[in-house]
C-alpha cells in the first residue's frame, strides 16, 4: 500500500517538474547509450560502427523516452493540457475565425443566461435576504364558480394561523404607498403593511433598531411605527446613526421609526422594491375603505405562508382547505362558497411574478432556439475549417495517431470556443440582468425593480449549456474526421481536392436547421405584435385619449374626509372653469391599474342565491357625471348627482352584465341590492367596460356614489382635448391657490394607463422581436458562410459553365437559386414547427389566432429578403470567376 502512494504521488507530481525529469532521463540514457558504445569499441569496431550498432540494440529513444514518460506521470491529463496548449493555437492563428466563432456563442449562451437570470430573480428566488424561499408559498381566496382569486380578510388569516399545524408561519404583506415630501411633484414611495411576524418569519434582522413586536398588529391605528429600508435611511436621512426613535410622516400620520432594514433586502414583493413598513394595526391610515380588521368580509389581505420542512404542498393544501370549510359552516355570511389556495412563488397572482410567467415561459423556449441557431452556426464553420484541416488530419494519422486521440483534440477544440462563449456569455447577462425594468414605464413617478439573479443556480445552468455546446459544436467535425479514408484521402490531397460534395448536405442541414428555427421566432413575434396592436387599439369601454386623469394626495397632507370633501369641491368648480375643460370627476379607483377596487358580498330582491354561494362583485366610488367624464355609455336610468350625499337615500348604478345576471332580462331600475348591510337602490344602467384588465371577460360590476362613501385620496379625472403638459401647469396652479403645500402627481391620458397596464405583452413583443433579429441575423451568416464556401469550391464547375457561354445573370440565378432551396426548406421546416408551437402563446395572444397567415406571410417575406441579402456576395463573386484559370487549375 505504501508502494501504491508512493507511485501515486510521484505520477501526480511529474507534470509539475517535467523539465528536471527529462532532463535525468536524457542524461540516463546517454549514459546507457554510451556504455554500449563502449563495449563495442572493446570489441574491435569502428567508433562509427560502434555507435550505429548501440543505437540499433537500443531502439528508438524518442519513443523510449515517450514510453518513460507515460509510464511516470499521467498522460490523460499530460495530453488534455497539449491539447489545450494546441487549440489556444489553432484559434490564434484564425483570429476571424475564432472571433466570428465566440461571438455567435456568446450571444446564444449570454441570452439563455440572461433568461435564466430573470427565471430565477424574479420567480424562483424573487426575495434577497429573505431564507428558506423554497418553503415559502402564497395564499390567496377563491370563490366557488370563479376562476379568479381574491384576497384573504384579517379574521379569516388569523384562524388560518392558529389552527394549521403543517406550517412554520403565516405572515401578511400587503403593498402599499404614501407621499414622503410635498413640493413641486409630489414624491410617492411603495412600501408594505405586515403582520407583527413579518421579519422573523422571513429570517430577516433590521442593521439598525429592531422589527415588529408581538401584538403591534392588534388594534385600530394603535401602533404607528415604521420599519424603513436601507435605501430610504441612505437616500433621505442620509445614513443617520441615531435615527432610531425619530418620527417620519407617513399618509398624514407620524409613525415612530423603530429600525432599518439591511442592505439588498427589498421587500416580499415583485416589481416594486419597498421602502417602508407598518403593521397591519395602521391598516385604515393606507388602505382606502375604512377599518378592515374585524370585517371578515373585507378581502384585501396578501399573505404568504411558509412550510414545515418535508412538507408537500398537497398536504398543506388539504389542511387549509378543511379549515377553509370549517369557517365556510361557522360564518355562512361572509365564507359561504370560500375557500383558500395555496401557490407555488412562481405562480404567485398578486404581484408580476404571475404577470411575468407567460411572457419568461416564452422565452425560455425563444433563447434555447437561439442557442440552436448559434450552434449550427459555429458548427457550420467548424465544418468548414474540418474540411481545410483534412491534410493535417490525415498526416496525423498516418503517422500513428489514433481516431480517438483526434476527437479528444476536436472536442478540446469545442471546449475551449465554448468556454469563452460562456464566460462572454455570463458577462452579458451580468449587463442585462436588471434590463427588464428598462421595459415597464414608471407608475406614479414610482420606477419598477425586477432585478436578475446570476446565483450558483445560474452558474450551473450555464456551464450546462457550455457543455451541450461543446458536445454539438464537436460532434460536426468529429464525425466528418472519423470518416477519413487514409489512402482515398492522400489520394485525393495529391489532386488538390479540398473537400467532397457529397458531404456538403451536413453544412445544408445546419443552414436549414438555422432557418427554420429563425422562422419560428419570426412568426411568434408578428403574432404577438399583431395581438399587442388588437389590445392597445380595441376599446377598453371608455374614452382614452381625451380624459386624463391625477391625485392629490390629501392623506399624507393630514386632510380628514370632511376637509378632503371641501377641497375635492372646491378644485373641481375651479378644475371645471379651466378653458377647454369639458368635465372633471373623482373617482375612488383607476380602470387598469394595479389596485383593487372595493368588492362585497350582496344580496338582490328576487334573486335566488344557488347554494353554497355567496355573490361578490366590485365596485368604485365615483363622483357626479363620471360615466360622462369617463365616456362610458349609460344604457338607461340617470348618472349620480350632488344631491346624492350622504343625506340622500343610497342609490347605486349597475353594468350590463350584472343586470342580466340577477335581474335576468327584466328592467333593474328601481330595484334594490343589499351591499354591506345597507339596502340600495339602482337608478342607472352602464354598458360594461373593463376594469382590471383589457383581457378580461364581462363581468358584474356596479358604482356608487362617492358622496355617500367619503373617500380623503381619490383620482381625478378631466375629459379635454387639451394636451397633458397644457392641462398639468393649470392643475398645479389651482391646485397651489387652495394649498400651497400641495401638488398634483403625473397627469396621463387612459391611453397611457392602457398601454402601462399591457406592459407585458410588450415585453414579450419586445424580447421576442429582438432575440428573432439576433436569429435571423445568426441564420444570414450562416447562410452566407455555407453559399460563400459552396462557390470557392465550385471554382471548376463555374469557369466551365462560364466556358461553354454561361453569362453573369445565369451564374447569379444558379447560386440564388440553391440559397432560395435551402431557404424553403427551412421555412417548410419552420412552418410544421411553428403551428405547433405558436399554440403556447395562446396566454398572451388577443383575438389572435396562433395560425394567423399574416404573421405567417410576413416571416416568409423577411426570410425571403434575408435569403438574398445573404447569397448577393457569393453570387457576385460567382460572376468574378476567371474561367482560363479555373479550367487551369
Amino acid at each position: 500500500m505504501r508502494e501504491f502512494f508512493r507511485t501515486l504521488m510521484n505520477r501526480l507530481a511529474a507534470p509539475f517538474r517535467r523539465q528536471r525529469l527529462d532532463d535525468d532521463l536524457d542524461a540516463e540514457l546517454r549514459s546507457h547509450l554510451e556504455m554500449a558504445v563502449e563495449a563495442n569499441l572493446s570489441k574491435g569496431m569502428s567508433a562509427q560502427d560502434a555507435r550505429r550498432e548501440a543505437l540499433c540494440s537500443f531502439g528508438g529513444v524518442e519513443q523510449t523516452k515517450e514510453l518513460y514518460r507515460d509510464q511516470r506521470g499521467l498522460p490523460m491529463i499530460e495530453t488534455t493540457f497539449q491539447d489545450l496548449r494546441f487549440g489556444l493555437r489553432m484559434l490564434r492563428r484564425d483570429p476571424g475565425f475564432s472571433i466570428l466563432a465566440m461571438l455567435c456563442l456568446t450571444l446564444g449562451i449570454g441570452a439563455n443566461a440572461a433568461v435564466f437570470s430573470w427565471v430565477e430573480g424574479i420567480l424562483f428566488r424573487p426575495y434577497p435576504a429573505v431564507s428558506h424561499q423554497e418553503r415559502l408559498l402564497a395564499l390567496t381566496g377563491t370563490a366557488r364558480g370563479d376562476a379568479g382569486h381574491t384576497g384573504l380578510s384579517w379574521p379569516d388569516f388569523t384562524d388560518l394561523q392558529r389552527s394549521c399545524t403543517l406550517f412554520d408561519s403565516f405572515f401578511v404583506s400587503q403593498i402599499t404607498g404614501t407621499t414622503l415630501s410635498i413640493g413641486d411633484r409630489a414624491e410617492r414611495t411603495t412600501g408594505s403593511i405586515v403582520s407583527d411576524n413579518y421579519f422573523d418569519a422571513i429570517g430577516v434582522r433590521p442593521i439598525l433598531g429592531r422589527g415588529f413586536e408581538p401584538g403591534e398588529d392588534v388594534g385600530r391605528n394603535a401602533h404607528p411605527v415604521t420599519v424603513i429600508s436601507y435605501q430610504l435611511w441612505k437616500g433621505r436621512f442620509n445614513g443617520d446613526p441615531q435615527i432610531i426613535g425619530k418620527t417620519q410622516r407617513l399618509n398624514g400620520v407620524l409613525h415612530t421609526i423603530v429600525g432599518v432594514a439591511p442592505q439588498g433586502f427589498y421587500g416580499t414583493f415583485v416589481g416594486w422594491g419597498m421602502q417602508f413598513w407598518v403593521p397591519v394595526s395602521m391598516e385604515e391610515v393606507f388602505e382606502a375603505g375604512g377599518y378592515k380588521l374585524e370585517d371578515r368580509g373585507a378581502r384585501w389581505i396578501e399573505s404568504y405562508a411558509r412550510l414545515k420542512p418535508g412538507v408537500t404542498i398537497e398536504q398543506a393544501q388539504n389542511e387549509i382547505s378543511s379549515v377553509a370549510k370549517r369557517l365556510e359552516a361557522d360564518y355562512p355570511a361572509t365564507n359561504r362558497g370560500r375557500n383558500v389556495r395555496l401557490w407555488a412563488l412562481w405562480q404567485t397572482p398578486f404581484n408580476n411574478a404571475g404577470t411575468l410567467l407567460p411572457t419568461l415561459e416564452i422565452m425560455l423556449a425563444v433563447v434555447v432556439f437561439v442557442l440552436l441557431i448559434a450552434c449550427a452556426n459555429v458548427g457550420n464553420l467548424l465544418l468548414v475549417r474540418s474540411f481545410a484541416r483534412r491534410h493535417e488530419m490525415t498526416v496525423r494519422l498516418a503517422i500513428g495517431a489514433g481516431r480517438g486521440r483526434i476527437l479528444k483534440q476536436l472536442f478540446t477544440e469545442a471546449l475551449i470556443l465554448s468556454a469563452f462563449g460562456a464566460a462572454g456569455g455570463l458577462l452579458v447577462a451580468h449587463w442585462c440582468r436588471h434590463a427588464l425594468v428598462l421595459l415597464f414605464p414608471a407608475r406614479g413617478g414610482v420606477a419598477m425593480h425586477l432585478p436578475g439573479e446570476i446565483d450558483w443556480r445560474v452558474l450551473a445552468v450555464s456551464a450546462g449549456v457550455c457543455l451541450l455546446a461543446t458536445v454539438l459544436l464537436g460532434l460536426v467535425p468529429a464525425m466528418q474526421t472519423s470518416k477519413i479514408d487514409l489512402a482515398g484521402a492522400l489520394k485525393a490531397d495529391s489532386a488538390g481536392v479540398v473537400g467532397s460534395r457529397g458531404r456538403a448536405w451536413v453544412r445544408s442541414s445546419l443552414v436549414v436547421v438555422q432557418v427554420s428555427l429563425s422562422f419560428v421566432l419570426l412568426v411568434g413575434a408578428g403574432l404577438l405584435m399583431q395581438s399587442l396592436q388588437k389590445i392597445r387599439g380595441s376599446s377598453p369601454g371608455f374614452s382614452t385619449h381625451e380624459v386624463l386623469f391625477t391625485a392629490v394626495d390629501l392623506v399624507s397632507a393630514g386632510y380628514d374626509a370632511q376637509r378632503a370633501q371641501n377641497f375635492q369641491d372646491q378644485l373641481l368648480d375651479r378644475v371645471k372653469a379651466l378653458p377647454g375643460v369639458d368635465s372633471a370627476v373623482f373617482a375612488r379607483m383607476t380602470p387598469l391599474s394595479y389596485g383593487s377596487f372595493s368588492s362585497t358580498p350582496i344580496s338582490v330582491d328576487g334573486y335566488e342565491v344557488p347554494p353554497e354561494e355567496r355573490p361578490t362583485v366590485e365596485y368604485n366610488e365615483v363622483g357626479p357625471n363620471y360615466l360622462v367624464t369617463m365616456g362610458i355609455p349609460l344604457v338607461t336610468g340617470r348618472e349620480f348627482t350632488r344631491a346624492d350625499d350622504e343625506r340622500a337615500a343610497l342609490v347605486a348604478i349597475v353594468n350590463e352584465t350584472m343586470a342580466a345576471q340577477f335581474w335576468h332580462g327584466r328592467n333593474p331600475i328601481g330595484e334594490r341590492v343589499q351591499v354591506k348591510g345597507r339596502w340600495m337602490q339602482v337608478v342607472g344602467v352602464a354598458k360594461d367596460s373593463k376594469y382590471r384588465s383589457v383581457r378580461e371577460t364581462a363581468k358584474p360590476f356596479f358604482y356608487v356614489p362617492g358622496r355617500q362613501n367619503l373617500t380623503v385620496g381619490p383620482v381625478l379625472f378631466i375629459r379635454t382635448p387639451l394636451r397633458p403638459e397644457t392641462v398639468a401647469v393649470a392643475l398645479a396652479r389651482e391646485v397651489h391657490a387652495l394649498d400651497a403645500n400641495l401638488s398634483p402627481y403625473e397627469l396621463i391620458t387612459l391611453q397611457e394607463q392602457v398601454d402601462r397596464s399591457t406592459s407585458p405583452q410588450l415585453v414579450a413583443v419586445t424580447l421576442v422581436g429582438v432575440l428573432g433579429a439576433l436569429a435571423l441575423l445568426l441564420a444570414v451568416i450562416g447562410l452566407y458562410g455555407v453559399m460563400a464556401y459552396a462557390v470557392s469550391q465550385s471554382t471548376r464547375e463555374l469557369g466551365l459553365r462560364m466556358a461553354l457561354g454561361a453569362g453573369a445573370a445565369n451564374l447569379v440565378q444558379l447560386v440564388l437559386s440553391r440559397g432560395l432551396a435551402l431557404m424553403a426548406g427551412g421555412v417548410l421546416l419552420g412552418a410544421v414547427v411553428a403551428v405547433t408551437l405558436t399554440r403556447l402563446l395562446g396566454k398572451l395572444l388577443y383575438h389572435v389566432s396562433p395560425r394567423d397567415p399574416r404573421a405567417f406571410g410576413a416571416a416568409f417575406a423577411v426570410m425571403t429578403i434575408a435569403t438574398l441579402v445573404a447569397c448577393l456576395i457569393p453570387a457576385w463573386r460567382a460572376t468574378r470567376t476567371d474561367p482560363a484559370e479555373a479550367l487551369r487549375d
